[in-house]
């Protein structure tokens, strides 16, 4: 494995992997250099080889993983969501299956994306006789368009505070992570992630309070990995939470 060739460049955040690609963040050029050279040493003593015509180097940002990638940004790649907008209306379910395994892989960039798909999950469901019905079809053309017009996630600046908005409407738990950074000299918030998820069969007997504040605790647990020691500020509109 080649995790096991880096483990303490892994352990101080500057190196990701996935399967065979090595991907080195830095902040500054000469960081960059001094990361690089680190890396491409450890591979020439272990006898690694790698394919110079598949390097990138010195790049600001890049494609990776079907996203683009910054130091300020991330944004999903246009040419794989172009090749999808390509394709007909599904034509049974295996088609929507597809369309919904691709589309909820970038679901952290789609606003309400459960609510959004909400019809196409139902209609894979096992019992389900297959028919793009109005509220189906609005759902797909839902979705390619959300995927045409997903905004760019901001990186996370752990030293900034973050914003915590949470909605518990219909039968659907909604939150978006976002943060101010000063982006081009100016005060910018935008978004880090969204998260949603339909409420279960127990939880819609829950009064509106109670399922504002179980939408809170699930978004802190969901996000935990990004809130756990920073200052946050939670936004909703539920008086009861506030």
């Amino acid at each position: 494995m080649i995790t096991e060739i880096f483990p303490e460049k892994l352990s101080e955040g500057w190196l990701i992997i996935y399967i065979d690609d090595i991907i080195v963040c830095s902040k500054t050029w000469e960081e960059h250099m001094y990361r690089l050279s680190r890396v491409l040493t450890k591979i020439q003593s272990v006898n690694m080889k790698i394919s110079l015509k598949k390097c990138h180097f010195g790049f600001k940002e890049l494609k990776a993983l079907g996203h683009l990638v910054s130091g300020l940004s991330l944004g999903i790649d246009k040419k794989k969501v172009a090749a999808v907008l390509l394709k007909p209306m599904p034509q049974n379910k295996k088609e929507v299956q597809s369309f919904l395994g691709f589309s909820g892989y970038y679901r952290q960039h789609i606003k309400d994306f459960t609510s959004i798909a909400r019809p196409l999950y139902k209609l894979c469901d096992k019992d389900t006789v297959f028919g793009m019905t109005v509220d189906r079809v609005k759902a797909f053309e839902s979705l390619r368009q959300a995927l045409t017009t997903a905004p760019l996630l901001l990186i996370p600046d752990f030293k900034l505070p973050f914003k915590l908005y949470i909605d518990a409407s219909g039968d659907e738990l909604g939150s978006a992570l976002h943060q101010v950074q000063i982006i081009n000299d100016k005060h910018v918030e935008g978004p880090i992630c969204f998260i949603s998820r339909q409420i279960k069969p127990t939880e819609a007997r829950y009064g509106a309070s109670k399922i504002e504040f179980l939408c809170l605790v699930w978004a802190l647990e969901k996000l935990n990995y990004f809130l756990e020691g920073c200052v946050f500020e939670v936004i909703t509109d539920c008086t009861a939470v506030k």
